[in-house]
């Protein structure tokens, strides 16, 4: 019985490590730069637990400069985040109401910065991520602004 068991176990292990890459749950499409990028499980913690705070800022405390600020340390900290289209379309959105003179802090930057900026993170939703689930939704709020920018490196 005790020789089954420990048969069983290795050749689960053995198993285990032979399955394809899109199997591993890391990745995916429109998450994050490359699948197959290989990413340090304690920065992808943190960055989790930043996004987590990043959703309370924007969704409950309408704190759209704190969710900026904890986007933009997300984005210069680990741009290889398997949620980065999400922090992108956080930090956009976050930009945009600020612009708008929304949410319970007041801007610390002027109203044309706050535009521009939020341009440019949606823009990279939309351009670098077209799988993601907040594609539909930064177009939306690209249409307030003229619309994406155009990726660098292609043409109209």
């Amino acid at each position: 019985m005790k020789r089954t068991v420990l048969m069983l176990g290795a050749l689960a292990l053995a198993v285990s490590f032979m399955a394809p890459a899109h199997m591993s749950g890391q990745g995916g499409a429109g998450r994050g730069p490359d699948p197959s990028t290989v990413r340090d499980p304690d920065i992808e913690k943190d960055s989790m637990r930043s996004l987590e705070a990043v959703r309370l800022y924007f969704r409950l405390r309408k704190a759209y400069v704190a969710a900026l600020d904890r986007c933009e340390e997300i984005i210069a900290g680990n741009p290889t985040f398997s949620r980065i289209d999400e922090v992108l379309y956080y930090a956009g959105t976050s930009s945009l109401y600020l612009s708008e003179h929304k949410g319970r802090q007041a801007p610390k930057l002027p109203v044309e910065k706050y535009r521009e900026d939020a341009r440019e993170y949606l823009s990279r939703v939309v351009n670098d991520y077209p799988d993601s689930e907040f594609r539909k939704q930064a177009e939306k709020e690209l249409a307030r602004l003229g619309g994406p920018k155009q990726a660098a490196g292609r043409k109209p």
